[in-house]
């Protein structure tokens, strides 16, 4: 899917596009390294690479195809070769093409590229940038490809009075009243940050309204605009110039994180800004006059549980589909995942952001603060009523106050959308909201919240930390994580572990025995009786001895022999950043856990079925690690069926609790061969 701030930048392509082959040589002599080093740090302020480099192609040779409302454009070779690149362009020539609009041939570029903001890059930084472009870019033989525009937008003549009307041609001039540092900021921001090509609301010829704050009109300036099914939310004193800083440098920030194309603009550019050049863009975005149309910046709400979590249909969603990653209290989880409570985004008065974000999916910025990307899985097997009514609760909730979303805008963004393709298991994921029309609603909703929240609900019951949901994930509806859907019509059966036949009373106390490695609940409480509603509820229709599509956790091949060094390794790579390189887990500031620990006192003793290698190795193949793809409902999977095997090997022969009834399992034989005893 080509996001919408790529189609913005359009003629950023359109322009290397129309770069024909220049006609007069470059400076024959090398410049000063410290020059090109200066012109490399200028490219990464201006993001080139980001038009200029094809996935998996060689920088700045271009190749990107990009769809526009007018027709398609390609990125093109801006590389020094001479023959198909811009090896042949003049000082004067490619100062003209990045600062005017205008190639060595003549011909107007269309406004995509933006050199209207460029057009205020100072004659200095326009040296060392040809500078870095001729002598520190390899050069690349890459034949460019014309753009494939509709007529009449194929003529470039409609440009010259464009550009006389709207594309402004001096550099930045200082405002004297202003410090130095608000100075660097204003000329990057509306300069070779050209942040307004996305965030300035666009007029009837598709021109920026205002091209930086002391114009004319400039308080449109970075006010907001929506363009092709996303909004870039209003820039103007959006955060505490700190804030913006940190959000810059890592795609996180205490309120929101980078998606969409902004994931690659934090990628690419602003996290090699140094700390003074990010200083002073917060300091210049912060000390702009808020935009009226945007909620003004609020204290960030107590941890606490909203209304209507789980009495509405819309909470009840949010708890199925989105608390496992941003918590009841939509707080997110530490730094990894962001808070929804006080998001711009969430709260912004133009919903078509969030809409589309959970249509679609997306990925967190990767940055040198986190190398790994965390991925936002599309929720597109969601209704549209469905989505409407989870993200009016968000935008509801914690303080937030965003209008309600309706079906209606949801089905209009999701034609706009490409969401992935669905899985083609047949399991269908029981909805909570469905709940609510039960005679029995405030049973289940119970029954759920303790398989949910089980260490809260249950303390003098749960000797560790965990809740049931630790491991039946999104409290049992999600398949090959061990679901509770179609579970009740298995019980009573005969149980090898316990050598007897045993009823889903029994099932449960032995998880709270082991799993839990606590006590277990009296037959007849009224807990207990909950918790056996809801997967009674969650099994209705199931038959004794049907096959349930996504029951257990996936099976893997026993003849695996486990490299427990190899295990290691994974662990550290792909678990540690959730579950701590200590097996610790991840607490948040309140002390309640985001994640759970996998060793030590804490988690699960060795008489539970996870401290099997085998059967953790079938879970974390079918469900690990969380956040890695665009699946739905968590973005799960990703390893092999060795490596599985490896890292389950390595975390479940952690020191642990010990389990007093082992002498008991297995009475009559058929004891697994993985088992801790």
């Amino acid at each position: 899917m080509s996001s919408p701030a790529a189609r913005l930048r359009i003629v950023a392509l359109l322009v290397a596009a129309s770069i024909a082959a220049p006609t007069l040589a470059a400076a024959g002599s090398p410049p000063d390294p410290e020059q090109v080093k200066r012109g490399e740090y200028l490219a990464k302020l201006g993001d080139c690479v980001a038009c200029h480099t094809a996935p998996g192609g060689q920088p700045m040779a271009g190749g990107t195809a990009m769809s526009t409302p007018f027709g398609v454009v390609y990125s093109t070779n801006v590389t020094p070769d001479a023959g198909s690149g811009i090896g042949r362009y003049t000082f004067e020539q490619f100062d003209a093409a990045v600062r005017k609009g205008v190639t060595a041939d003549g011909r107007n570029l269309y406004p995509a590229m933006p050199y209207p903001s460029f057009s205020k890059i100072g004659e200095k930084d326009m040296r060392d940038l040809y500078a870095y472009f001729m002598h520190g870019v390899t050069p690349v033989s890459k034949a460019n490809r014309e753009a494939d525009m509709r007529w009449p937008f194929s003529i470039r003549l409609g440009l010259v009075p464009w550009n006389a009307l709207f594309a402004p041609d001096q550099p930045y001039a200082p405002d004297p009243a202003k410090s130095a540092r608000w100075n660097r900021g204003a000329y990057l921001v509306e300069g070779l940050g050209h942040c307004g090509t996305c965030h300035t609301p666009r007029g009837l010829a598709f021109q920026e309204r205002a091209f930086g704050s002391a114009e004319s009109g400039g308080e449109d300036f970075l006010g907001g605009a929506t363009l092709d099914g996303w909004h870039a939310p209003s820039l103007r004193h959006l955060a505490p110039a700190a804030e913006t800083a940190q959000f810059l440098k890592t795609g996180r920030g205490p309120h929101a994180a980078a998606y969409g194309l902004m994931t690659e603009v934090v990628h690419f550019s602003t996290q090699h800004y140094t700390d003074e050049d990010l200083d002073a863009v917060g300091q210049y975005l912060a000390s702009l006059p808020p935009n009226p149309a945007s909620p003004a910046p609020r204290p960030v709400a107590a941890r606490q549980e909203p209304a209507g979590l789980y009495t509405t249909r819309g909470g009840l969603g949010y708890v199925q589909f989105c608390s496992t990653c941003h918590r009841a209290d939509g707080q997110g989880a530490a730094d990894l995942l962001p808070p929804l409570a006080q998001n711009s985004s969430v709260t912004s008065p133009d919903a078509t952001s969030v809409i589309h974000v959970v249509l679609s999916g997306g990925r967190s910025a990767q940055t040198e603060r986190y190398p790994r990307a965390f991925a936002m899985p599309s929720f597109s097997q969601l209704t549209d009523r469905e989505l409407a009514e989870i993200l009016t609760f968000m935008r509801s909730s914690w303080g937030n106050q965003g209008p309600a979303v309706t079906a209606e805008q949801v089905a209009q963004l999701r034609g706009q959308t490409e969401p992935p393709a669905a899985p083609g298991a047949a399991f269908t994921t029981p909805r909570f909201a469905e709940m609510l029309d039960a005679k029995n609603a405030a049973q289940l909703v119970r029954g759920m919240r303790l398989m949910m929240d089980t260490k809260a609900q249950l303390p003098e019951h749960v000797g560790n930390v965990l809740d049931c949901s630790s491991c039946h994930l999104n409290a049992g509806t999600m398949a090959h994580a061990s679901p509770y859907v179609g579970l009740a019509a298995m019980f009573p059966s005969y149980a090898p572990r316990a050598g007897r036949v045993i009823d889903f009373k029994d099932r449960i106390n032995g998880c709270m025995l082991r799993s839990m490695n606590g006590k277990p609940l009296p037959k007849d409480s009224p807990d207990i009786l909950a918790m056996v509603a809801y997967v009674d509820w969650l099994s209705v229709g199931a038959k004794p001895g049907a096959t349930i599509p996504g029951r257990g956790t996936g099976k893997i091949s026993e003849s695996i022999v486990p490299n427990v060094e190899n295990g290691k390794q994974v662990f550290e790579k792909q678990c540690a950043v959730c579950h701590g390189r200590d097996g610790e887990g991840l607490k948040e500031a309140d002390g309640r856990y985001a994640f759970p620990p996998l060793w030590g006192d804490d988690t699960f003793n060795i008489g539970a079925g996870i401290a099997r290698t085998y059967k953790a190795a079938g879970f974390v193949k079918s469900n690990m690690p969380i956040a890695n793809t665009l699946a739905f409902p968590m973005g799960q999977g990703g390893l092999t069926d060795q490596e599985a095997v490896d890292v389950a090997e390595y975390f479940t022969h952690m020191p642990r609790a010990d389990f007093a009834g082992k002498v008991k399992d297995w009475p009559n034989g058929d004891r697994p061969k993985d088992a801790r005893y």
